[in-house]
């Protein structure tokens, strides 16, 4: 179970060009940019506020050099400082506001789209690192696709209104000013390549902690039982080390870059302070003045400090967008609406839906004509021209050796994975024909691993089925054997039956599957060893509901005890990727030396 910190890989994630970075950001942006441009007004009438407070201030001055009555200027300066307090703590809620906006829709778009994967781009991806992109990165464009735009415009705007009012005031002081900042605050302009790339690697490494996680979780007793969680734990914090270090990274170059602007401005104050103390002696220029220009000096602060701060979350961002545009670009599978699948409106009939599938109930046909099929291309071929045909109700079980390709037929009726070559027909129609909605909605899939969700009972039973009735759940857990169970439960069906079923036995969770498909009426049932782990009691009873099922559904079943495969109408051998026999029971016993073997063996392999 131990695994070193490199095996656990994620997606490697190339920089977006900066035209992709822009266009995906306004991509974010586009939808709220008339709130953004609200928020940029009040920015900038805070702006305009702050602008006119040195003029004031120069005036007050010169009425004291003057001796006259300064509380006119008092309270005006008085109601700058307020009106711009307030014009600035509006604007910078409804960017706030619609910073959240935005990471909310960001993530509703990147959730939909996650879960409309194709299952091969969610074997080649780990899970942990999909979900670091829904998290972690969707949270880095809160500020870049408002904060940094509005700060990019106003702070850009300030910086001119500032310069101008500056030259009115001295233009050779301007000019001392200019050359400072220029000189000393280039070092932000070197700093902001590095930012992205320290935000990039510390968010994939973000990834690899949920990546690990996920790990970890999903086989916590395999862990423990193994005495794994050492090891376990030295691969976590070795990710957890690595998003510290790229994080620390970051915070050196975001460290540089606003430093660099403080530096450049204290500087220049320093130089200003010289040179136009000098101006004053020669009489070039007054006290107030100097005093005003000194305070839009200060003033100027804020702007520069907004437009490094607007290059910095750019770079944060473009990160951020450069792994969810590498996610948006995973091949998902088109799921247009089809009725059936749909849960019960609100005021409809919760069994309308139940009663609209019980008019096309009738059981559906599967064939394979000289199918093949491999996982990958750099893959052997799971399938190798696998030809058989299902015509309708009754049971068919798929039996093999392991890797014979047996759960692979299930993939590909369901449309999990396209065949490589061949047809897989369901009703007459190529299974590519189908509206995937449609398919799926017509058959009942219960894995080999039987998985149950974290939630209730209740919940997992109607998954497939949410508008199903209280007399359609109440039947289906007869008929697969759950109505004890539910009367031991402290809550019943509300009994909250822990992450992946884990309060739940192994059987138990078997037959929570089988219900759960049961209740979803399906046409064609795929039962891939859906009783391994039952009981002989209610693996027999459980034998006898899908002998009834079987009598209108189509029933296919990969197995590998001897009693369910002998009930089954028909019996398809599978070995190497190849369909070896096709018979019932008894004519294979007597035909067919492989299945011979197996059921002298009393024992059918399971594996794929």
């Amino acid at each position: 179970m131990t695994t070193n910190a490199s095996d656990v890989s994620t997606m490697d994630t190339p920089r977006l060009p900066a035209r992709e970075t822009f266009q995906a950001l306004y991509r974010h942006f586009r939808p709220h940019r008339w709130t953004v441009a609200f928020g940029a007004l009040f920015a900038l009438l805070g702006a305009a506020s702050g602008l006119l407070q040195p003029l004031a201030a120069k005036a007050l001055v010169d009425r004291l050099g003057a001796g006259e009555s300064i509380n006119g200027i008092l309270l005006v300066l008085t109601a700058l400082v307020v009106l711009g307090t307030a014009i600035h703590a509006v604007g910078a809620y409804v960017l706030e506001r619609t910073a959240e906006s935005v990471v909310l829709a960001a993530r509703r778009t990147l959730i939909g789209r996650l879960l409309r994967l194709r299952l091969p781009e969610v074997e080649r991806t780990q899970p942990g690192d999909l979900m670091s992109r829904v998290t972690s990165d969707t949270t880095l464009l809160r500020a870049v696709t408002t904060q940094s735009i509005v700060s990019a415009f106003t702070g850009s705007l300030s910086f001119v209104a500032t310069l101008v009012m500056m030259a009115v005031m001295d233009a050779v002081l301007l000019g001392v000013t200019v050359g400072v900042i220029v000189l000393v605050g280039g070092a932000a302009a070197l700093a902001m390549p590095r930012i992205a790339r320290a935000t990039q690697r510390a968010q994939e490494a973000v990834g690899e902690i949920s990546t690990v996680l996920e790990r970890v979780f999903g086989a916590f007793r395999t862990v423990k039982a193994s005495g794994a969680e050492e090891r376990e734990t030295a691969v976590v914090e070795a990710a957890a080390r690595r998003a510290w270090r790229y994080g620390v990274r970051t915070a050196k170059w975001q460290s540089v870059a606003g430093s660099s602007v403080g530096l450049a401005v204290q500087v220049s104050f320093l130089a200003v302070l010289g040179i136009g103390g000098a101006r004053v002696a020669s009489g070039a220029i007054s006290v107030s003045t100097l005093m005003a220009f000194l305070l839009y000096l200060f003033y100027l602060i804020g702007p520069v400090t907004e437009l490094v701060e607007a290059a910095s979350q750019y770079q944060v961002g473009s990160a951020a967008v450069a792994r969810i545009a590498e996610a948006e670009r995973l091949e998902t599978e088109e799921l247009p609406p089809a009725g059936p699948a749909r849960p019960h409106a609100p005021g409809e009939a919760p069994s309308a839906r139940y009663e609209a599938m019980s008019v096309r109930y009738e059981a559906a046909s599967v064939r394979f004509e000289d199918v093949s099929f491999r996982y990958r291309d750099d893959l052997p071929y799971v399938h190798r021209g696998v030809t058989f045909e299902v015509p309708g109700a009754g049971m068919t079980a798929f039996v093999g050796p392991s890797g014979a390709g047996k759960t692979t037929v299930f993939g590909l009726v369901e449309r999990f994975y396209e065949a490589t070559g061949g047809r897989v027909v369901v009703d007459g129609r190529d299974v590519r024909d189908w509206p995937l909605t449609e398919l799926r909605a017509a058959i009942g899939y219960v894995e080999q691993d039987a998985p149950v969700l974290a939630g209730t009972l209740r919940e997992n039973l109607v998954f497939a089925a949410p508008g199903a009735t209280e007399d359609e759940i109440r039947d289906v857990l007869v008929r697969a054997r759950l109505d004890g169970l539910v009367d031991r439960l402290p809550d019943g069906l509300e009994t909250v039956v822990g992450h992946r079923g884990s309060k739940l036995s192994g059987g138990e969770r078997q037959r929570v599957a089988i219900a759960r498909a049961l209740l979803r009426r399906p046409r064609l049932l795929l039962l891939d060893e859906a009783t391994s782990q039952l009981d002989a009691v209610n693996e027999l009873a459980l034998r006898d509901v899908v002998a009834e099922i079987a009598r209108e559904v189509t029933v296919l079943v990969v197995a590998h005890r001897l009693s369910t495969v002998t009930l089954a109408d028909r019996i398809v051998v599978m070995d190497a990727g190849r369909v070896r026999a096709i018979g019932t029971h008894a004519r294979l016993v007597a035909e067919d030396p492989l299945y011979g073997e197996l059921a002298a063996t009393q024992f059918l392999s399971s594996a794929r």
